[in-house]
């Protein structure tokens, strides 16, 4: 009659063999675990210009590995069903993902923007009817300040289904002026002044050149559009556009451009027509 002792060291040599093969598959997946990691981030870095980026899809991968590497070591071990711990696995995670189904989908598209970087921290841009300065990005959200100066966090599902608009991502902004120019003023004359002052204008790119086109027969004025170009990379968008307007204004009162308000005529019951503003 053998001791429960005895018969444990007689089953412990005789599987030796798959421990030890177990125990090698372990230190390889450990080895290439790291190793892939490394490739992944060095393969990257043409790709991906975010080192955090870079950084979150080398340990995806590293933990990819590492899952696997392990299922197969224990798969050498006698008396270890692989096959029942991974269905365990499987109903654990199918749980776990069902409940937490809004947080696993931002994250993947959190992955998904880091990837293809349609904007970086720093931008201007405007989605899901958000609008600000980007301030930080992350697998699960992005942090956007106002215009206002709020902070915003927006999930980064609703970022990545919705259209982005980046300000920052090309130097040159075009801005448009609308102009209610009097009609009986000479348009030719007009065009030419407002031009001269826009072009002279500090901030007011040449190339593209800028141009007042004419948009519309008003009620009350002939309608233009005085658009130009800005670098918003040298210069503040908001003060070149501001003071267009006001050279626009200044030049139209020295030179005696009528730029009226619009008028409506009122018919007094003596018959007497007369003209008032529109407040």
């Amino acid at each position: 009659m053998t001791s429960p002792f005895l018969d444990l060291i007689d089953t412990f040599v005789n599987n030796l063999p798959s421990y030890l093969l177990a125990l090698g598959t372990l230190v390889a997946t450990l080895i290439l675990a790291n190793l892939a990691k490394r490739a992944i981030e060095r393969n990257l870095k043409k790709q991906v210009d975010d080192p955090e980026t870079r950084h979150l899809l080398g340990r995806i991968t590293r933990w990819t590995v590492l899952i696997l590497g392990i299922m197969t070591a224990l798969n050498q071990i006698p008396g270890v069903d692989v096959t029942s711990l991974l269905a365990g696995l499987g109903i654990v995670g199918f749980t776990i993902g069902f409940a937490l189904q809004d947080i696993a989908r931002n994250f993947i598209a959190g992955l998904l923007i880091l990837i293809r970087q349609p904007f970086s921290v720093g931008d201007a841009v405007e989605v899901a009817d958000h609008a600000g300065t980007v301030m930080d990005i992350t697998a699960r959200d992005t942090v956007i300040k106002t215009w206002d100066g709020v902070m915003e966090i927006i999930p980064n599902l609703d970022v990545y289904s919705n259209p982005i608009v980046n300000y920052s991502e090309l130097p040159l902004r075009r801005r448009t002026v609308m102009i209610g120019l009097g009609y009986g003023e000479d348009v030719d004359r007009a065009r030419e002044t407002f031009l001269d002052v826009i072009r002279n204008t500090e901030g007011v790119r040449e190339e593209p050149a800028p141009e007042i086109l004419t948009e519309e027969l008003g009620s009350a004025t002939l309608n233009m559009a005085a658009r130009f170009w800005v670098n918003q990379k040298t210069h503040n968008l908001f003060v070149v556009h501001s003071d267009v307007v006001d050279a626009i204004n200044d030049t139209a009162e020295r030179e005696e451009i009528d730029l009226p308000y619009p008028t409506q005529v009122v018919q007094l019951e003596a018959g007497l027509p007369f003209e008032t503003p529109i407040s």
